[in-house]
């Protein structure tokens, strides 16, 4: 049985690495090879289940020759994992300036 992805941002970023290699005609070794990285590690990237350091997003990607934002584009908060809540700084910010000052 194979892992679950790690979360929608994993399983969306995967797909569109997987996308665009398939598009260029290359295998997973070849990518794995040029990325210099394992292959399984590689795969593990494509499937989801496997959390790219920014190093390695940016080597996929400049194997792949596209721009990072090409395979990360509208991934927001919302595609984290259900166990990251984050609160976003607008919000802490709006908290923040509702709350009546105390006297000093």
């Amino acid at each position: 049985m194979s892992p679950e992805p790690l979360s929608p941002a994993a399983l969306i970023f995967g797909r569109r690495v997987r996308g665009v290699r398939i598009e260029l005609g290359l295998s997973q070794e070849n990518v794995a090879d040029l990325a210099q990285m394992h292959v399984t590690n590689y795969g593990k990237i494509e499937r989801g289940v496997a959390n790219p350091s920014l190093v390695t997003i940016l080597r996929i990607a400049s194997v792949l020759g596209v721009d990072v934002g090409a395979l990360t584009t509208d991934l927001t908060g919302e595609h984290l994992p259900e166990v990251y809540s984050v609160l976003p700084a607008s919000d802490y910010l709006r908290s923040r300036h509702g709350r009546t000052r105390r006297p000093l």
